[in-house]
């Protein structure tokens, strides 16, 4: 496989995942009505207008993540594709490299908010965390778990391939 090819398909693997990205950012931002009542029964246990607030914060950071990672991505197909033959051209190489770092941080970051908002989902709908719900516990936790696991597998492989790329400008 030739090192255009695996650019190729690797930009076109993170649009799709930021892509499902977005659609859980665009779920999470209905749950950011004021006034929602959660599903514990004590009323201190409603999240209030601050924690809604955060959740638009979050959603829309991370949906300007994932959406300067996915733009960058595609541009740096296009790029791959209008100079194609000059694949081994420092300047272009360099160009290259920086757009698919951004591209990757900007995912990285992005799920870090996502993960914060996803929080707050939580937190909206099942009552505040420090209420010590035990299912408010249980879904966020499951959240920064698996969340944490994900990244912790993704960012060293991103690290490595872009320590790869950097090498070989």
């Amino acid at each position: 496989m030739s090192s255009t090819s695996i650019y190729e398909k690797g930009l076109d693997d993170l649009v799709n995942v930021n892509s499902l990205f977005t659609i859980a950012v665009f779920i999470g931002l209905a749950y950011a009505t004021p006034g929602q009542q959660s599903l514990d029964d004590r009323e201190e246990c409603n999240a209030g207008a601050s924690i809604s607030r955060r959740l638009v914060i979050y959603e829309v950071v991370s949906f300007s993540f994932f959406l300067l990672s996915s733009l960058l991505a595609k541009t740096l197909k296009m790029h791959i594709a209008i100079f194609k033959d000059e694949f081994k051209s420092k300047i272009l190489q360099t160009i290259r490299v920086v757009m698919l770092t951004l591209a990757a941080l900007g995912s990285v970051i992005g799920c870090f908010f996502l993960q914060l908002s996803m929080i707050h989902v939580v937190e909206i709908r099942l009552g505040r965390l420090s209420c010590g719900s035990p299912a408010t516990w249980i879904a966020a936790g499951t959240v920064m778990t698996v969340v944490s696991v994900a990244l912790i597998f993704y960012v060293p492989t991103v690290v490595y391939i872009l320590y790869l790329a950097w090498r070989q400008t």
